[in-house]
């Protein structure tokens, strides 16, 4: 464990101003906090399992009132979830619950770390979750956090028992305990010790909580009172962690701001206990560890800023800067002269940027970037140096008061640039549960830092800095003004499929007309297209001119080398070879309003699902939920598939202006409920009587998964039924028929037991647990050592149409190409033609 890697060592009086893609002075309020945490020394982790586990109420409290350093770390990025914001799933799920929290971060304060650990779903104990995961090599992350962040205090969210409600949830205290216990032994994970020292915190606590009817609290516990009103902000740190918390926007976890003191309750559980605050026994000041004279400077600098001209404290802080320069402390001195360089910076009033008009940029190749630099301090800011990608130059110049200098220069691509992408996404995953990072190192972070920067000598006063400015891309854009995003590395040329999957019948030649794009990013004469299974070369085609290319190559794979495949699910590989380079990668690119674009490469591949798959109707009316791949299946499958919109539902209305009884949804022989629509859809109240109409009249009605959270209908069927939060997590577990002769079970395919093998993640979640007498459950299963359930589908016959609920993943298992789930889902849309 622990690879070495290329580190810049700063050496003297030259330090590193880390960035986002622009360096920006700070409000005056964000720097009085700043200053106020600079004199503070204690830190704090929080720990939980997934986005939206923290408590952002107590993050707030902690940086915005006690002004200490704080952490939230989260074992997994949240890739196993839901998405209410589209059809992300998987990987590309936890890279935007990723950012997310990064925002989230922007408004409370809090650093942000992660492990290696994959969210895989939900899991009802530890010893289910630690069968996933690997309990040691998750400890040694929690310990290689700890020792980088070095907090005094550690806060669990949850406890290691069922009261934590989640495996995964419970496997976070878990590991945390291990790691406090750990974490200053020079014998546990020794190779972490040529990069950080061990180091053991005071005290590590459990936040109890009332959540609905568990009640984990109790009077004897440590109180600590938060949700103070804070006059700088202009809200209470409760209001704060509301607007923090809502920005888990694909979670759909908007959570009211509320105003007000509200109490929060610890319990001990090792280390030294703490009798009055969360802080006892930890040296909180300078003073304690023996620097009593910066202690003294900070507080004439805190009593002595002025919000209206920060630039006042400048001397004050480069005398400062000098001292704490001195200290003996390696670690604390690291800390706090990058805090105190933030701060610096800030009251000059900096900014820079080093900004291209282009989005994407290939190795290799030359770009324009204009370097724009400011500064809004009469106290004056000299830029000694400039060190581009490939050279260095040197300037000696000041930066007049309030005036924007910008320097125009022709950047090359370094030839070994990397693509940019996510580290954690760079390489196949060890397993399904652990990420495979390619560094050691950077194990923790919520994202490496950009590799191409461009370094600036900066002279204030007498100190020097060294400031690095990553290469960014700067827009205006009509709704969102100016927009600044990291520039993106891409291949000279990507490929992909336009189509995610194919369905071919079993005993058939394979005998597809595939759909590419090629789209390049340079200049190529031309180029070969190869289509690959097994690294056998399948067919493909030349092409004279590949920029932004789209193009069909027919192949057919004779049946008898078809039936020699033992799979039901074929996973086609394709590469371009083009002036002697292949070329085999499909950029995913990831945009949504509330976050920066988002990229990362997938293998050029395409689904091919094998197998007897009939369907019997040809036109499905939709209605959306969250996101859902169901749509675009059908489509696949053949099926035209309507989302219906109000004008659908209301038809004909007659002179008294009610509905004469003619509207859209009986051209359908089927209409699908998108998962959780109940949660999303806020016509759905008005929607449901012409729904009932419709199944009565005839009509098939499938309704898939929905929760009791938000939701706009309280009777979802005809009939009765409550939904609850009963799942069955384990993909591979045993399904029983409670009547084999259904006819959703024979028509227009046979199902049987290997319908539901190779399922992934789970078998569904949200059973109903209680239904009317109407209903027929179709199956039972269960997880290991728990009762059997039912609910997993029911049916109903009412009037002349059918009514199927169910919680099945079918939003999972279609997208991975599982041809048994097909199957039966295709048989659902087909209850009425039989």
């Amino acid at each position: 464990m622990f690879k070495k890697i290329s580190t810049v060592f700063l050496l003297g009086f030259f330090t590193v101003f880390c960035s986002a893609q622009q360096v920006r002075p700070s409000k005056s309020s964000e720097i009085y906090r700043d200053l106020k945490t600079l004199k503070n020394l204690p830190k704090v982790l929080y720990l939980a399992a997934h986005p939206d586990d923290e408590n952002t109420g107590l993050l707030s409290w902690l940086i915005n009132d006690q002004n200490v350093e704080t952490g939230y770390l989260s074992l997994t990025r949240g890739d196993g979830g839901q998405n209410l914001l589209g059809t992300e799933q998987g990987a590309a799920l936890g890279l935007i619950r990723t950012h997310e929290l990064l925002e989230a971060r922007k408004l409370d304060g809090a650093q942000q770390f992660f492990t290696r650990a994959i969210d895989f779903g939900f899991s009802k104990n530890t010893t289910d979750t630690f069968k996933q995961w690997d309990e040691n090599s998750i400890t040694a992350d929690v310990v290689w956090v700890i020792r980088k962040f070095r907090p005094d205090v550690i806060i669990c969210r949850f406890p290691p028992t069922a009261a934590a409600g989640h495996g995964q949830h419970a496997a976070s205290a878990v590991v945390a305990e291990k790691a406090f216990k750990l974490v200053g032994d020079k014998t546990a994970f020794p190779n972490q010790l040529k990069y950080v020292n061990v180091w053991q915190p005071k005290r590590i606590l459990w936040n109890t909580f009332r959540f609905g009817a568990v009640n984990t609290t109790a009077e004897n516990q440590l109180k600590v009172t938060v949700g103070q009103y804070d006059a700088q902000l202009g809200m209470g740190y409760g209001e704060l962690a509301g607007l923090s918390r809502s920005l888990h926007k694909s979670q759909g976890a908007g959570t009211q701001s509320v105003a007000g003191i509200k109490t929060e309750y610890f319990s001990h559980v090792n280390g030294e206990p703490a009798k009055e605050t969360l802080f006892d026994g930890v040296a909180k000041t300078w003073t304690a560890k023996g620097n009593a004279d910066i202690d003294q400077s900070l507080d004439k600098i805190i009593s002595a800023f002025n919000f209206n001209n920060p630039e006042l404290s400048l001397p004050a802080l480069l005398a400062l800067r000098k001292k704490v320069m001195t200290l003996q402390d390696s670690e604390i001195k690291k800390d706090k002269i990058k805090s105190l360089d933030n701060i610096i910076l800030s009251c000059a009033g900096f900014m820079g940027e080093v900004v291209t008009n282009q989005a994407e940029a290939v190795a290799g190749e030359n770009y324009s970037f204009r370097l724009n630099l400011i500064s809004r301090a009469d106290n004056p800011v000299v830029l000694e140096n400039v060190k581009w990608l490939n050279q260095s130059e040197s300037f000696n110049r000041k930066l007049s008061k309030d005036s924007l200098i910008t320097i125009q220069h022709e950047i090359q691509i370094p030839a070994d640039a990397v693509l940019t992408e996510p580290y954690w996404l760079a390489k196949p995953a060890t397993n399904a549960a652990t990420f495979s990072v390619p560094n050691d190192t950077l194990v923790g972070l919520a994202e490496a830092e950009s590799p191409l920067n461009v370094f600036l000598g900066l002279k204030i006063g007498s100190e020097k800095f060294q400031v690095k400015l990553p290469l960014s891309f700067k827009k205006l854009d009509p709704v969102r003004g100016d927009v600044v995003e990291a520039l993106r590395i891409v291949p000279a040329l990507e490929l992909k499929f336009t189509q995610p999957l194919y369905l071919v019948k079993e005993n058939e030649d394979l005998n597809l007309s595939l759909n590419f794009k090629v789209n390049s990013n340079k200049q190529f004469n031309n180029g070969k297209v190869n289509l690959m299974y097994n690294g056998e070369r399948l067919g493909g085609g030349d092409l004279k001119s590949v920029n932004g290319k789209d193009f069909t190559i027919d192949y057919v794979i004779p049946k008898n080398k078809l039936a020699s495949i033992n799979s039901s699910r074929l996973q086609l590989d394709a590469n371009y070879v083009a002036d002697g380079v292949t070329y085999n990668k499909n950029k995913v690119l990831i945009q949504y309003p509330h976050l920066p674009a988002l990229q990362y490469f997938a293998p050029a591949t395409v689904t091919v699902m094998k197998g007897d798959i009939q369907a019997k109707v040809k036109k499905v009316g939709y209605i959306e939920g969250a996101g859902d791949f169901i749509p675009e299946f059908l489509r696949i499958a053949g099926i035209q598939v309507d989302v219906l919109k109000d004008e659908d539902f209301y038809g004909n209305l007659d002179e008294s202006g009610g509905n004469g009884g003619q509207n859209k949804l009986s051209q359908y022989e089927a209409i699908v409920l998108g998962v959780r629509a109940n949660n999303t859809e806020k016509k759905l109240g008005r929607w449901m009587p012409f729904l009932w109409s419709y199944v009565k009249g005839g009509g098939n009605l499938v309704m898939q998964y929905n929760t009791n959270q938000d939701t706009t209908v309280d009777q979802l069927g005809m009939y009765n039924f409550s939904i609850a939060n009963k799942r069955v997590t384990e993909e591979n577990a045993e399904v029983k028929f409670l009547n084999p002769n259904h006819k959703l079970l024979n028509f227009p395919n046979k199902i049987t037991e290997n319908d539901f093998k190779g399922w992934v993640q789970e078998r569904g979640a949200y059973f109903p647990a209680q239904w009317d007498s109407a209903y027929e459950p179709l199956f039972e299963m269960h997880d290991t050592g728990e009762e059997p359930l039912q609910g997993s589908t029911l049916y109903a016959k009412y009037g002349k149409g059918n009514f199927i609920y169910t919680p099945l993943a079918f939003f999972r298992q279609l997208p991975a190409g599982n041809v048994g789930a097909a199957r039966l889902f295709l048989n659902f849309l087909s209850a009425q033609k039989n």
